[in-house]
């Protein structure tokens, strides 16, 4: 039997993740699979986000940065969800990043992370931002768990 968790809504997720408003990415956890070591994350990419006032503001994207920080923030959820909540991931490495397809105002960003090694000390993910099914951005990320007091 697997181990599915109800979705995370979005009052919910700064008591998971330490980020705020601006830089909370992620607006709700549509699923969780802790025995598959999985979670599908979700970001609404509006208009009135701030990036898009100075990111090609006549022909508004998404930043490519951002992108790779929702998917890490997403793994940040497994990564508490799997018992590490006391330590805080933070972002090492990314691997084999592949942009696809532009991120514009107006889509919803599916957010799916694989856990490919978590532990105590860090470990690895792999991500991909869907926009309807097709995937848009694609990459291996990889993090040290560490300590909130060390930060």
């Amino acid at each position: 039997m697997t181990k599915k968790h109800p979705t995370i809504q979005t009052k919910d997720i700064p008591n998971i993740l330490p980020h705020r408003y601006p830089f909370l990415l992620v607006d709700k956890i549509v699923e969780i699979d802790l025995e598959k070591n999985f979670v599908i994350g979700q970001k609404n990419v509006s208009f009135n986000e701030p990036f898009f006032q100075g990111h090609f503001p006549d022909a508004p994207i998404m930043p490519g940065v951002l992108i790779i920080e929702a998917m890490a923030q997403t793994g940040g959820v497994l990564v508490h969800q799997k018992g590490y909540n006391e330590k805080i991931a933070v972002l090492l490495n990314v691997y084999n990043a592949k942009f696809r397809k532009p991120v514009v105002p107006g889509v919803v960003l599916m957010l799916h992370v694989e856990g490919v090694h978590i532990s105590a000390n860090g470990g690895r993910i792999k991500a991909k931002a869907l926009i309807e099914g097709v995937v848009a951005v694609q990459a291996e990320l990889s993090f040290a768990l560490v300590a909130k007091s060390a930060l």
